[in-house]
């Protein structure tokens, strides 16, 4: 059994990512409640991480708790929130009009991340990726 009760995988190349991870890890406060897995990292396996593949998690933020099961979305942020005791942040995204809204905007976020963000698409990040890492190596996809 995991002494931590989510495990949040999330893009240490994108600023915006590092922010919010930042912010969670000071209310985390060394607690150990959630395992921040940098999807980015050569040595990222999706194999230790819910099987999901370095290219379905950058497309969306994804998370994993301690029965293996995978969560996805602004779920991930409703529950990450909750485990550190803020989870009256993200309450209001449960709400019948605001949670579809908010579930949109994120999707629509995702969408446009990396464009945003200054960064190459998807398809440019996988390729640089496999250039990094050949089979022998780390790197898994």
């Amino acid at each position: 059994m995991a002494d931590w009760k989510i495990k949040l995988l999330y893009d240490g190349d994108c600023p915006l990512c590092l922010r919010e991870v930042n912010f969670l890890q000071t209310k985390d406060n060394g607690r150990g409640l959630v395992a921040f897995t940098d999807i980015a990292a050569d040595d990222y396996d999706p194999a230790d991480n819910g099987g999901v593949s370095f290219e379905t998690a950058m497309a969306r933020i994804h998370a994993v708790l301690p029965d293996g099961s995978v969560i996805q979305n602004v779920e991930v942020f409703r529950q990450v929130y909750a485990v550190l005791g803020i989870g009256w942040m993200y309450a209001p995204t449960q709400w019948p009009v605001l949670g579809p809204l908010v579930d949109k905007l994120y999707d629509i976020w995702a969408d446009w991340r990396l464009k945003l963000t200054g960064r190459p698409d998807l398809a440019t990040i996988i390729a640089q990726r496999n250039q990094r890492c050949q089979p022998d190596e780390v790197c898994r996809l």
